[in-house]
């Protein structure tokens, strides 16, 4: 009798089950338990629709390279709201956890290659801001707005906007545009001129320039 009584403590009343015992938070490896924690309230319940660019995007997948997403997630972009997630820097993800946002973001999300000829590179180099106000005005103004102050889109001559993103995120964008909010991407004619053609790198790299004279609250007149 005490044998079997022994043999069913396991199962005794008020005993815990081991299935429901809480995990420590740096011991989650799950990946939707992660980005439900760590990258929803930016980037969006189904990685669209956050105030954050979406990860949940097919051009953004394509172009970002695997160490670079990684990085990102691990240091964060500074001077943005993209935090440094790293433990050894402050963050709340262990490396191991950080390895399993970044691949997971892509194996996730990431659908058949993007066949749409030659797609700029995420990275670009320094552009010139003259040539990026002549840009705008015939690929950005006909939903932003005359020097970017107000359209059928947000204003986008913001200093507070320009102040919270990246060079590098501003060039993501207008690679990638904002599919959940319907902005166009860098080939895409819509609301643009019927003569227009996809955006060169070289021509983002201006776009890129322009906006960041904007972001230190100059004009266009500032840059002619």
């Amino acid at each position: 009798v005490l044998s079997l009584a022994m043999s069913g403590c396991d199962n005794s009343p008020g005993k815990p089950d081991p299935a429901l015992r809480p995990v420590a938070p740096n011991k989650v490896v799950d990946f939707d338990t992660l980005f439900q924690r760590s990258c929803v309230g930016c980037h969006g319940q189904d990685g669209t629709l956050g105030p954050a660019p979406p990860l949940n995007d097919r051009l953004f997948l394509e172009i970002v390279p695997d160490a670079e997403l990684e990085r990102i997630v691990r240091d964060g972009r500074h001077g943005t709201s993209m935090p440094v997630f790293s433990e050894q820097h402050g963050g709340t993800l262990t490396n191991e956890q950080i390895l399993i946002l970044a691949s997971g973001i892509k194996s996730k999300w990431q659908s058949q290659p993007v066949a749409e000829g030659v797609i700029p590179p995420y990275v670009g180099r320094a552009g010139n801001a003259e040539n990026g106000a002549k840009l705008f005005a015939a690929a950005c103004a006909g939903c932003h707005g005359d020097e970017g102050v107000g359209g059928d889109a947000e204003t986008i001559n913001n200093v507070a906007f320009l102040s919270l993103i990246s060079d590098q995120a501003l060039r993501r964008l207008i690679i990638t545009g904002r599919p959940d909010l319907g902005m166009p991407d860098y080939a895409d004619n819509s609301g643009r001129d019927g003569d227009f053609s996809p955006l060169s790198s070289d021509e983002i790299d201006d776009l890129v320039s322009l906006l960041a004279v904007w972001r230190m609250g100059s004009g266009v007149s500032s840059i002619k």
